[in-house]
């Protein structure tokens, strides 16, 4: 069987994608491994109708309704490759070795996140440390934040501050604050401390205090982290799809690359903002893009 599209990624880009194609009556596979960097977060906010829903309640509740249409499959295994066979006709083989043929791709794989270099970061990463103020800021206003970052320093600080005033910024060591953008901070009362942080100290995932290389303890019950992000995969690569200014794949607002047949969605296309429900409209957005150019193709031959 030949897919009308073939969907590597199944967080909201991917999902959302689905469900536009599968009311289009398209065959599609979505491929979904149950990876999604939201995975260690308790609750998703920002999505209307949806906001405080734990990530896997989402997930399950777009399985529901993509089961409805019986031209959508999952394949609950990672995607490992995508090879283009002919201009009209890719192969998508998964970690076991199955292979599944297509017309046209959707990338939707999202980004993978690498914290900053702070022993024992990942036991509060997604309870009391958060990557994005927009999700997870309106739970911890006015409560003593800290921003550890080692770059966008300013830029972060400045959107914490929105949250809570009682806030300060750890640079461990490694983040560079030019001298005006310090002086403004420290003008809005906002400490900068820019020695290496050893570790950080709490229980059951609750941020208590930052420890300092010297010994000194700050304490902090939650705080925003400037994560450094990647694809975590080499589909763009491989297939030759340019990237934009963001380190993102280049797409139009209808999700096509630069390679015919072959789309993206979500965070591995727009990088910023990143938020479940942006990433759901991208999705939604080549997902229109997708059956247009197969309804144009159908009549008019391709191009």
């Amino acid at each position: 069987m030949i897919y009308d599209c073939a969907i590597i990624g199944g967080g909201p880009a991917g999902l959302n994608a689905a469900l536009v194609l599968g009311r289009s009556r398209r065959n599609v596979v979505l491929f979904d491994d149950d990876n999604a960097r939201n995975r260690v977060v308790r609750e998703s906010h920002g999505f209307l109708t949806r906001d405080g829903i734990r990530p896997s309640e989402l997930r399950q509740l777009a399985h529901t309704e993509l089961a409805a249409y019986p031209s959508v499959e999952l394949i609950r295994e990672k995607a490992v490759s995508a090879e283009r066979i002919t201009k009209t006709h890719y192969e998508v083989t998964t970690a076991s070795g199955t292979v599944y043929h297509c017309t046209k791709i959707l990338l939707a794989t999202g980004l993978k996140d690498e914290q900053p270099n702070i022993p024992g970061i990942e036991r509060f990463y997604g309870t009391s440390l958060y990557s994005c103020p927009y999700c997870d800021g309106w739970e911890v206003r006015d409560r003593p934040l800290a921003v550890i970052a080692d770059k966008n320093v300013y830029k972060l600080a400045k959107e914490v501050f929105t949250w809570s005033r009682d806030l300060i910024v750890f640079t461990n060591g490694e983040g560079r604050l030019e001298l005006d953008e310090r002086s403004r901070l420290e003008a809005h009362g906002i400490q900068v401390v820019e020695d290496i942080i050893s570790g950080l100290e709490g229980t059951g995932g609750q941020l208590e205090r930052v420890r300092l290389e010297d010994g000194t303890l700050i304490d902090r019950s939650y705080g925003f982290v400037s994560p450094l992000w990647s694809h975590g995969d080499h589909f763009a690569e491989t297939l030759g799809c340019e990237l934009n200014g963001y380190g993102g794949i280049r797409t139009d607002e209808y999700g096509r690359t630069n390679v015919w047949n072959v789309y993206a969605a979500g965070d591995t296309a727009n990088i910023v903002p990143a938020q479940l429900i942006v990433a759901a409209g991208s999705g939604s957005a080549a997902a229109i893009g997708i059956n247009g150019d197969l309804t144009n193709e159908y009549f008019d031959g391709p191009e």
